[in-house]
């Protein structure tokens, strides 16, 4: 890239908000350039509960609004990225001494109508005794309710906009931070800095803040601008321990302090369980578990499941900041999860972005773009809305990749086979090729990661760690041995080159 190339808008921010918003400016004809100063979603995207939900303790908030535009959104993002996000069926256990069974019937009535569902099962009473929900369950539960929301992989959801954006012409920055944006009338003046040191210096006709926990200090410490915003970063923190039981059923469990934890079958053999809200003062970048977070979830889950966990039956665990705006509210659950933009165009056009949610961002870029769009001279309208899937999306039935998958390559055992198909969908075409038996995948390196999945999300995704293939593209962190992690980190020293990361996100 040339050291001072004129872009209409750039995007500071490599989280799902700033994939959203490239991704959109992008596909209405705007030249666009994504900056992120770590690996794409390395840090809230993909600290989530990995839920796209409308947020059913939010109706108790008042939140009608939010929670409609949460539950339209789910049903477009079910279509777009079919093989990244899928339905799953919630268990309710009711505790009447929490919350009366009127109640919750009429949440999940508002919840099953609120958001015009269309494919997803509507909610209804369950009695445990003949539900296979109920074989976990403590025997103090004889009743409980089933609703329905879906199930997401938050960092790949982040990378998949950000491929789609520069398969459209996009420039993508990783490990790129903004050093400095100074403001004139005509535009910005933007300073780059990679993590080897080098300096590029690019131009903006208008600039997207959409740092998440770092936005207010973008304004402070990059713009230099007066403003009058204020974020609280509230901690969410999740467990991972050895599955708790064999069904695809998730758990909301209401909690005696009024909050509500999830527990999710994940990754086949593990189950997730979370989420703590924690007001954070530290910076955003450093954050981690605490000791009583991990002791109020095994609490939390010993509550309902008979099978008790302790501390010791972590297996892993992680931790992000939700950027949320200070609306004053003590209770950080009571919090709003909405976005708010704010466009000045006092001199060159500068879009805030904050709070919002992983499940809404798709409208929050939308709703960006339509505002910034304007001031740059672009009257398109919004297109992200229906009818153009994320990469891999492209086949609305993924079992069918499955199954055809195992027809062309019946040598890829069927769990990885799985694995493939529900991470990169129609893409694991680009990953296996013409391979006639796991030799011609490379070399292996642990669980079921070979070579040429390796070299496909070097090439195509960002991937330059070990770290960004084993807890970001992937779970596989989950299953490999120390020394299997250290030879994959060793394979990318030797392999990662410059050429090889500028080809990222062409197909």
């Amino acid at each position: 890239m040339s050291s001072a190339q004129t872009y209409d808008l750039i995007v500071v921010g490599g989280g799902i908000n700033g994939a959203g918003i490239a991704r959109d400016a992008v596909g209405r004809g705007l030249s666009v350039l994504l900056c992120e100063a770590d690996d794409l979603a390395s840090h809230t995207s993909s600290a989530s509960t990995k839920l796209i939900h409308g947020g059913l303790r939010y109706l108790e908030q008042y939140e009608f609004k939010l929670v409609a535009k949460a539950l339209s959104e789910r049903e477009v993002l079910l279509n777009a990225a079919p093989h990244i996000i899928w339905p799953l069926r919630f268990i309710l256990p009711h505790q009447k001494h929490l919350r009366p069974a009127w109640m919750i019937r009429t949440g999940l009535f508002l919840y099953d109508h609120l958001g015009g569902r269309q494919t997803l099962a509507g909610s209804k009473g369950v009695t445990f005794n003949d539900h296979p929900a109920g074989a976990p369950l403590k025997s103090e539960f004889a009743k409980g309710f089933v609703y329905s929301d879906a199930w997401v992989q938050d960092a790949r959801l982040v990378v998949l906009n950000c491929m789609d954006a520069a398969n459209r012409g996009a420039t993508i920055l990783t490990r790129t931070r903004c050093e400095s944006a100074k403001r004139s009338n005509d535009g910005w003046q933007v300073t780059l800095k990679t993590e080897n040191g080098e300096t590029i210096e690019a131009k903006a006709r208008g600039l997207a803040n959409a740092a998440g926990p770092w936005a207010v200090r973008f304004l402070d410490d990059v713009t230099n601008m007066d403003h009058q915003y204020a974020l609280r970063l509230i901690k969410g923190s999740h467990i991972v321990v050895d599955k708790l039981f064999d069904h695809d059923y998730a758990y909301i469990f209401q909690q005696p302090d009024g909050r509500i934890v999830f527990a999710i079958p994940y990754e086949q053999d593990f189950t997730l369980i979370g989420t703590t809200d924690v007001e954070h003062q530290g910076a955003p970048g450093k954050v981690a578990i605490e000791d009583d977070e991990i002791r109020y979830l095994c609490e939390s889950a010993n509550r309902y499941f008979e099978q008790s966990i302790a501390p010791k039956d972590v297996v892993w665990s992680y931790s992000g900041v939700r950027p949320l705006l200070d609306d004053r509210e003590d209770n950080a659950s009571e919090i709003t999860r909405d976005y708010r933009i704010q466009l000045d165009t006092e001199a060159a056009p500068l879009l805030n972005v904050f709070g919002g949610k992983l499940t809404t961002y798709r409208r929050l870029a939308e709703d960006a773009v339509d505002q910034i769009a304007p001031s740059l001279g672009n009257q398109a309208k919004a297109w992200t809305g229906q009818g153009h899937p994320l990469p891999g999306g492209e086949q609305s039935k993924p079992q069918h990749l499955f199954e055809s998958l195992q027809q062309s390559h019946p040598f890829i055992p069927l769990g990885m086979a799985n694995r493939l198909v529900f991470n990169y969908g129609t893409r694991v075409e680009t990953i296996v090729g013409d391979a006639q038996s796991l030799d011609d995948l490379g070399e292996h390196f642990g669980a079921d990661l070979y070579a040429a999945e390796v070299d496909y999300l070097c090439k195509h995704e960002w991937a330059c760690t070990a770290e960004d293939i084993l807890w970001r593209r992937s779970k596989l962190g989950l299953r490999l041995s120390d020394d299997e992690k250290h030879r994959l980190a060793e394979y990318l020293e030797q392999a990662i080159q410059e050429p090889v990361r500028e080809m990222a996100g062409s197909s």
